[in-house]
């Protein structure tokens, strides 16, 4: 028997693939805390969506999932950073605020469209607003692998995929020519 291809376990597992206009649409914002019971609820499907998959595949530079990818357009997503012990990250309504100039380009999985890896160049330190369940704005500055996981997310959130950063000339590469798996992203010391 043949093994299902990736993204056909990730549709198995309930996430909505590449094609679905969902993707491309920017998710509705929260207005918290009014909204506080609504925002709970998508947080723990998510996290129900994350662990599901978690069991079928490896996930060595972290893992994230946006409500659009479960078939949720709001503004809701959640991070699991690689670190052992690292707790996850909830992200209501996030907006990244300032960037840094310093970039680097790694490959990116989407779950979305799991078959490929794409080459995506991202700011290596961002500074992001969210909104806490109580209504509160909070500000967080995130690094290297972290900043490149939220970014994914919140460009999600935005109607935005990998395939949109992708550098003019530069397309995704099998999934069966992407020698990565089970590494974490490297950066310079």
């Amino acid at each position: 028997m043949t093994q299902a291809r990736p993204s056909e376990q990730m549709r198995t597992l309930g996430v909505v693939q590449h094609g679905a206009p969902i993707l491309t649409e920017p998710a509705r914002r929260f207005d918290l805390p009014t909204e506080r019971e609504g925002a709970e609820q998508d947080v723990e499907m998510l996290f129900a969506s994350m662990e599901r998959i978690a069991r079928v595949h490896p996930f060595a530079k972290g893992m994230g999932i946006a409500a659009p990818q479960i078939g949720i357009p709001r503004a809701a997503a959640v991070v699991q950073p690689a670190e052992e012990g690292a707790g996850a990250i909830v992200l209501l309504n996030p907006r990244i605020t300032a960037s840094s100039e310093d970039c680097d380009e790694q490959y990116e999985g989407c779950l979305s469209f799991f078959d490929v890896r794409t080459l995506v160049p991202r700011a290596l330190t961002i500074t992001v607003e969210t909104t806490t369940l109580d209504g509160t704005t909070v500000t967080t500055d995130y690094t290297r692998g972290l900043a490149r996981l939220i970014a994914h997310e919140i460009d999600h959130l935005d109607g935005l995929l990998t395939l949109n950063r992708l550098r003019p000339g530069v397309g995704p590469i099998p999934i069966e020519e992407y020698r990565q798996t089970g590494q974490s992203w490297a950066y310079d010391s």
